[in-house]
C-alpha cells in the first residue's frame, strides 16, 4: 500500500514539474521576465527515466518470483471423506487448479467429490 501511495505522489510531482516547465517555457517565449527554474534543466527527465527503470526491475523481480513459486515441489494428499484412504502425490504448486493437478511423472489427477487435497511442502530427499 505504502508503494502505491509513493507511486501516486510520484506520477503527481512529475506531472507538476511538466506542466511548470511548460509555463516557464510560453512566458519566456513571449517574452516575459521569469526567475531561475526550480529544477535544474534535465532532471525530469532523469527521474523519469528512473521512474520506469524501476518500475521494469520490479515487475521483472514479481514476474521471476511467481514463477519460482510455480516451480516449487509440494506433497500432494488426496483424501477419500467417506474411506479416509490416502494417496499422496508430488507436483509443481503451478501444476495445481482447482480440483486438478498433474504430477511430476506426468499423470493427470481430477479429484471426485468426495475427495479433499491438502498441499503440504516437500520432504527434504525427495
Amino acid at each position: 500500500m505504502f508503494w502505491k501511495l509513493l507511486l501516486t505522489l510520484g506520477v503527481i510531482a512529475a506531472v507538476y514539474g511538466s506542466l511548470r516547465s511548460r509555463r516557464r517555457a510560453e512566458l519566456i517565449a513571449h517574452g516575459q521576465e521569469v526567475g531561475p527554474p526550480l529544477v535544474p534543466p534535465g532532471l525530469m527527465r532523469r527521474i523519469a527515466w528512473g521512474l520506469i527503470a524501476f518500475m521494469l526491475i520490479g515487475s521483472a523481480v514479481y514476474l521471476v518470483q511467481g514463477w519460482l513459486d510455480d516451480r516449487q515441489r509440494v506433497e500432494v494428499q488426496v483424501i477419500n471423506a467417506n474411506t479416509g484412504a490416502i494417496a499422496r502425490y508430488q507436483a509443481h504448486r503451478g501444476d495445481i487448479q482447482g480440483r486438478r493437478l498433474t504430477t511430476l511423472d506426468g499423470r493427470e489427477i481430477r479429484l471426485a467429490d468426495v475427495e479433499r487435497m491438502i498441499i503440504l511442502p516437500a520432504s527434504p530427499g525427495d
